[in-house]
């Protein structure tokens, strides 16, 4: 379940509620467009219901959302993520946040929001490697890889006061007197708000003409000048993006990455390594040395297993095809993966097609893919009954699968 998050138009000032995939916000009173940007990670503040006057204290609590692929000697295990965990080390403080996030629309901390906000203690990079530990404990050993993929990590600060006893300012009641100690609250670390919050106008940097996308898509297009952009950090970046030709009549056309990494460890610079190293039913072409080889991803969330499957089998096809530099014509898919979500997921993709897996698996953890370029390509699917697919390269997804992975 996502989260809901109370806003304002930051060109009106129309109240709007948002969900936490949203990047493009399209105002229904004055119609501007603008993309939510941030320097580092969104965080929301949960509502209160304190009385007025009193000082309020929010505790910051790391909130993950995600799938984690973990290989096994019998093969990838997902299980979908979404927890929380306090960001300061404060005893008696509740472990976790339960279904507040879900349940409760939250609200962006901005450096207007009052109140004192204690200062994390617990690093991001800390609490994703706390989470995988603890799953971990579950899966059959050895465990050779784990990698979160389409997560979403956030900054969620809990609201609470003293008057006496701690208070949980959600509920306006007080905690159990066995809960964290006021005096420690209140000389813990903190400060006033000081992360504001960015909009970026929706408009071509190059000609100034509207973007376009769908309110989650990472990359717009501008249908004027026939160019591609996405966030980098506070900023619009040109993209490179090429289309497949096709023939296919009302194609619908999905966004994949095309990697090109450095692997350190494993022979897998061409298309002939790759024929050998997952042992491919064809007989090896010479030209094949010459060909280079690249890790397929899909742009878009997917259901795990089919996720999984997609980039083994987009990886296996690799298509060579020259690519033109045009937008789609047709129907395009939005591209709700970044790039970076699907480097994490390359390890993964290797481990599902590398034989002799009872020799080369254990290598896994010593292995190093280090990305050097990526490029989005459309491809292009037919649509059936039930399935979307690309004839030319043997991809197939489900209609249905696809539908589903707009709630991730």
């Amino acid at each position: 379940m996502k989260l809901l998050i109370e806003h304002q138009c930051p060109q009106c000032g129309a109240p709007a509620v948002l969900e936490e995939t949203d990047r493009l916000f399209s105002c229904e009173f004055c119609r501007v467009k603008s993309i939510l940007t941030r320097e580092d990670y969104f965080r929301y503040l949960l509502p209160d219901r304190a009385p007025r006057g009193r000082e309020l204290i929010y505790a910051p609590y790391w909130r993950l959302r995600g799938t984690l692929f973990s290989t096994t000697a019998q093969g990838v295990v997902h299980r979908f993520v979404d927890v929380s965990c306090p960001a300061v080390d404060l005893r008696g403080l509740p472990v976790s946040l339960g279904l507040r996030s879900q349940a409760l629309k939250l609200r962006f901390v901005t450096p207007e929001s009052d109140g004192r906000f204690l200062s994390p203690r617990l690093g991001r990079k800390r609490v994703s490697e706390q989470f995988k530990e603890q799953y971990a404990a579950d899966l059959p050993a050895p465990l050779y890889h784990q990698a979160y993929v389409g997560d979403t990590l956030s900054m969620i600060y809990a609201p609470y006061y003293v008057n006496g006893r701690v208070y949980d300012a959600v509920l306006d009641e007080p905690l159990p007197a066995s809960a964290v100690d006021g005096e420690a609250l209140q000389a813990a670390e903190g400060d006033r708000a000081r992360w504001p919050l960015e909009f970026i106008p929706a408009l071509c940097p190059r000609c100034g003409w509207d973007l376009d996308g769908r309110r989650d898509a990472l990359a717009l297009f501008c249908s004027n000048c026939s160019s591609m952009w996405r966030t980098e950090g506070t900023k619009l970046e040109p993209m490179r993006f090429a289309t497949l030709q096709s023939d296919l009549s009302d194609a619908v056309y999905l966004p994949f990455w095309r990697i090109r990494a450095e692997i350190e460890g494993l022979q897998l610079d061409t298309y002939a390594d790759l024929a050998r190293l997952a042992n491919l039913p064809q007989v090896i072409r010479a030209q094949w040395a010459e060909m280079g080889f690249r890790f397929w991803t899909p742009a878009f969330k997917l259901m795990p297993r089919a996720f999984s499957r997609l980039c083994t089998h987009a990886t296996l096809a690799q298509p060579h095809t020259d690519f033109r530099t045009r937008p789609p014509e047709g129907r395009v898919h939005a591209v709700t993966l970044p790039v970076e979500e699907a480097v994490d997921s390359l390890k993964t993709t290797l481990s599902t097609f590398i034989k002799p897996a009872r020799t080369l698996l254990p290598q896994l953890p010593a292995i190093r893919i280090r990305p050097r370029a990526f490029l989005l390509v459309y491809l292009p699917f037919a649509e059936g009954p039930h399935d979307l697919i690309q004839p030319d390269l043997n991809l197939t997804i489900n209609r249905n699968q696809l539908r589903q992975s707009a709630a991730l």
